[in-house]
């Protein structure tokens, strides 16, 4: 089974109606393959969300973590996910295939601008509809280090078998970064799927970013 997990902070009329991942899954309530595990009116961490859905799963599910602002552009992606899954044990649709100290997001180096792109990997649409801007990061299906967390996919038996599981004192920023540090040091592989997506937002620093940042430097040392 895939389980769609995400955490919005709508109410389940208006996630299906309002929202870009519920619009793209209005024809999927009913999908003898594919279950949603959607949080809503979600007042906690991603973190926190993610793992509660990771203990509900059965051995046998892919879990599909996105955010509820991702517009999925592309159909077949069922069967992309089951494709990727079969080199990488964890997806994103972005990421570097380094990654050094210091680094505040997967995109940006250790001085806090653009990676060079030998480095990056990936594309992703940004906008809210047509035309949308296309950020091209980099050749897709590489092995990396870091990857988005606007979508993650793995399957339950290998977050079981590594025992990884998302860092819940990291909600809203670097959940992802943490959790790909962990894959790392427990030799789980990821990589980019080439997968047609629509994010309508393209994030912030806030003050939110800042402590986690925070957090995130405490706990890794650098």
């Amino acid at each position: 089974m895939i389980v769609v997990v995400s955490a919005t902070r709508l109410t389940s009329d208006d996630f299906f109606t309002k929202s870009p991942l519920g619009l793209s899954l209005s024809h999927c309530r009913n999908h003898p393959h594919i279950r949603l595990r959607i949080f809503f009116e979600n007042a906690v961490g991603l973190g926190a969300a993610y793992n509660a859905a990771i203990s509900e799963a059965q051995p046998d599910d892919i879990l599909v973590f996105v955010h509820d602002d991702v517009l999925l552009l592309d159909y077949l992606w069922p069967s992309r996910i089951l494709w990727g899954l079969q080199t990488f044990d964890i997806l994103g649709v972005a990421g570097n295939i380094r990654r050094v100290p210091k680094q505040p997001c997967w995109w940006l180096n250790e001085r806090g601008t653009r990676d060079d792109p030998q480095y990056l990997s990936g594309v992703v649409a940004h906008g809210n509809g047509l035309p949308f801007n296309l950020s091209v990061f980099g050749q897709t299906f590489q092995h990396c280090k870091l990857l988005d967390g606007l979508f993650l996919v793995t399957k339950k038996t290998t977050l079981a078998s590594a025992n990884l599981r998302f860092d819940p004192q990291f909600d809203f920023h670097f959940y992802d970064m943490d959790f790909c540090r962990q894959a790392e040091i427990l030799h789980v592989s990821m990589g980019t799927l080439p997968l047609a997506i629509m994010h309508a937002s393209r994030g912030a620093r806030d003050i939110s970013w800042k402590e986690n940042w925070e957090r995130y430097l405490e706990k890794w040392k650098e």
